[in-house]
């Protein structure tokens, strides 16, 4: 099985490539950052390209070196500029979140969906904010929500090829200091708290979701909630 992670370098992409590795698949992971690419392909002996998520050139060059694959996974985000109050909303400061979180994976599946084998799919990550929205993430809610409605558009336009989303709760990543800053540890404690699992999501939890939906064969166009019980709360 080979598996390729856009997004793989680090947090929940990271996590999914190790225990990917651990159980025999070949992977390839794709991102932006040369140092962190290095880091993975040296400690998992995985394959790297250095690419945006953002750029159709660089999703059609990821696919051209990858040839045949059995997965694509996707769980790249650029949302630090996402978190804004709408009276005072910066839609250029926004447009990564948008290009990585909607573009981006439209474009894996434009490209990738040609090179994917018989029995293959296509992963999208999207998150709590779509069903528990806060303040200053309505960006973030919307595109959450969007990648529901794409994987399921794209579950019937690209049949047989599955498609389907995993949908994070609150998970311990370097992500929430763009989110929350100094205040990360204690907002993780408090949501910890709240959450009938009794804890914050761990990057393997998000891994382990996601390698369901690569081996069941029976479920596309589906939202997977790995959130701990967030949204009953």
């Amino acid at each position: 099985m080979h598996v390729v992670i856009v997004g793989g370098s680090s947090g929940m992409g990271r996590a999914l490539a190790a225990e990917l590795v651990a159980q025999g698949s070949e992977v390839t992971v794709a991102g932006r950052s040369e140092t962190k690419l290095d880091a993975v392909r040296n400690e998992l002996g995985v394959r790297t390209v250095a690419m945006d998520i953002g750029s159709e050139q660089d999703i059609e060059r990821l696919f051209e070196t990858t040839g045949t694959v059995s997965h694509i996974v996707t769980t790249a985000a650029d949302v630090g500029g996402a978190y804004q109050p709408i009276s005072e909303y910066d839609v250029e400061a926004a447009r990564p979140a948008v290009e990585s979180k909607l573009f981006g994976p439209l474009l894996l599946a434009k490209h990738g969906a040609p090179r994917l084998e018989s029995g293959g799919s296509i992963v999208f990550t999207s998150g709590i904010a779509a069903y528990r929205p806060g303040p200053r993430a309505s960006l973030l809610a919307a595109l959450n929500g969007a990648l529901a409605s794409l994987a399921a558009a794209l579950a019937v336009e690209l049949a047989p090829v599955r498609v389907n989303v995993v949908s994070p709760g609150w998970v311990d990543t370097p992500i929430w200091q763009d989110v929350a800053g100094d205040d990360a540890p204690a907002a993780l404690a408090a949501m910890a708290a709240r959450l009938p699992a009794g804890r914050i999501g761990r990057t393997k939890d998000i891994a382990d979701a996601i390698i369901a939906l690569l081996r069941n064969g029976f479920i596309t166009g589906t939202v997977l909630h790995a959130d701990g019980g967030h949204r009953l709360v």
